[in-house]
């Protein structure tokens, strides 16, 4: 089976919700991959075909599975609430325990998965994200804040590409002749969602627990990251005991796409001996 064809777009109930995910690959183990921020504007669903492609380097020693947030969050959902609604969607599916990559604000809740249910992560990979708050994500996320409730989606999408990629990346890509266009599709319909993740961002602390991290853990960072900091992964590697640090100094918070050698590092971490 190749991977494309082993990819699945799937809805699982959890609590009186459900959450959308995408699941890929043939591999024996279980990989669960947790996107950032953007799922609040729009999450997996769909997308599984686009997924097992950027990510084909996992379906042979994986099952991977991508999962969103619960579809309907709560007002005041917090990264640990969103860990707890994930271990609902692991249980559902049969995860039992699972290597877990987290990216961006998936990578803060990842961190409350390893605090709150340490035997259900064999191996943590957290990439472009951060133990607690900082100046750099309070001020970059409270505008991204302003402009939802201004229903502004054109320049949420800017700013963010703006933020998230390297001037290079943005050239070579031709992102600002797409920014009109990139404005006026996939606008949610509404952006309570977004709001609730943002605040979850802005209210993440795991800074005091994340010393009870048992399992091993890869710290992935971007040295010039506008929007977690640039200090933000040597900070959060710092609290988590015989943790592993890569920083790409020359990128920012994109560094999960644009470093030709992100997801080999992390498959090699995954499945290190």
């Amino acid at each position: 089976m190749s991977v494309l064809s082993s990819a699945y777009n799937g809805r699982i109930a959890v609590g009186e919700g459900d959450m959308d995910y995408v699941s890929f690959g043939t591999g024996p183990r279980i990989l669960v991959m947790l996107p950032g921020l953007g799922d609040g504007l729009r999450t997996v669903r769909g997308m599984a075909v686009p997924l097992a492609g950027a990510y084909r380097i996992f379906a042979k020693q994986f099952r991977v599975y991508v999962f969103s947030r619960r579809n309907a969050l709560p007002p005041g959902a917090s990264t640990r609430d969103m860990a707890a609604d994930l271990r609902l969607a692991m249980d559902g599916l049969g995860l039992d325990r699972a290597c877990v990559l987290g990216v961006s604000q998936g990578g803060m809740i990842a961190q409350f998965l390893a605090i709150d249910a340490p035997e259900r992560v064999e191996r943590l990979a957290l990439a472009v994200t951060l133990a607690r708050g900082n100046p750099t994500v309070e001020r970059t996320v409270r505008r991204w804040m302003e402009l939802a409730e201004r229903g502004d989606y054109k320049t949420l999408v800017a700013d963010t590409a703006e933020k998230t990629y390297s001037a290079a990346y943005i050239r070579k890509h031709h992102l600002r002749l797409l920014y009109p266009l990139l404005g006026r599709i996939g606008r949610p319909a509404s952006f309570e969602r977004f709001l609730v993740q943002a605040n979850a961002c802005l209210t993440h602390d795991a800074w005091e627990e994340l010393g009870s991290v048992a399992c091993p853990a890869l710290v992935i960072g971007g040295g010039a990251d506008q929007i977690a900091g640039g200090s933000a992964a040597a900070e959060l590697a710092g609290r988590i005991p015989n943790s592993r640090l890569l920083v790409y100094q020359e990128l920012g918070h994109g560094a999960y796409e644009e470093s030709k050698d992100f997801n080999r590092t992390v498959l090699d971490f995954f499945t290190q001996t």
